[in-house]
């Protein structure tokens, strides 16, 4: 009885078809924020101008690389840091979605080809609504954190910030774009809203959910008055 049995019959439901969804949208929440690298360039307000390479990337510990900013007498060098660690909301982002996406794995497995074994017993449906629904409360509360964390990476880079770096002040050549990790905090609060919804259709599976049973008239089918 607990062969695997391949039936896609279950994509075509709510159920597994908001777990697929999820299975796309976690892989891109943790895509987008893990694997981006930000670069600025700055430009020394000196006779003789020097461009001065700024980065930073995941898990965004700003002050992990060296800003070596030249003098404009060519005397030496000025070794500074962006400020700011902010790895904590990012990695704890990354890690829900990647054991998010390990979960869709095993539950899109179980769906599609251990279906019988799903709905033998309840316990399936129960367990499967309790993890989707601390998954939902992780997604809100790594979206809120990650969102938060992302708006202080973005004053710490902050051009005004970048120019009191150099004196005289830099100007700012080329900035990091940004737009990658905005869409990472959107694909959060997006996984939020599949996962959420995704709670009710598990639950219609589970015995806590009891249709209506309809209503039986003692009169039906006895002899009209």
């Amino acid at each position: 009885m607990s062969g695997f049995r391949l039936d896609l019959g279950p994509i075509k439901e709510p159920l597994g078809f908001i777990r697929v969804l999820e299975w796309f949208f976690t892989i891109f929440a943790f895509a987008t924020t893990g694997g981006y690298v930000g670069s600025i360039t700055l430009t020394t307000a000196c006779e003789k101008s020097t461009d001065v390479p700024v980065h930073f990337s995941y898990p965004f510990r700003l002050p992990s690389q060296p800003i070596i900013i030249p003098h404009c007498n060519d005397t030496g060098f000025n070794t500074t840091y962006l400020m700011g660690d902010f790895s904590s909301s990012a990695e704890f982002f990354v890690c829900v979605g990647v054991f998010g996406f390990l979960y869709c794995t095993i539950m899109l497995i179980l769906y599609l080809g251990y279906q019988h074994v799903y709905r033998e017993t309840s316990r399936g449906p129960i367990i499967d609504l309790f993890v989707t629904g601390i998954f939902a409360f992780l997604w809100l509360v790594s979206s809120s954190a990650w969102g938060k964390g992302l708006t202080d990476v973005k004053n710490a880079t902050d051009l005004d910030v970048l120019k009191g770096y150099c004196n005289p002040p830099c100007t700012v050549k080329d900035h990091a774009a940004m737009g990658r990790l905005n869409a990472s905090v959107i694909f959060g609060f997006l996984n939020l809203i599949l996962w959420v919804g995704n709670c009710w259709f598990i639950y219609k599976e589970t015995p806590f959910h009891k249709p209506a049973q309809p209503s039986q008239n003692p009169e039906e089918g006895g002899p009209s008055s």
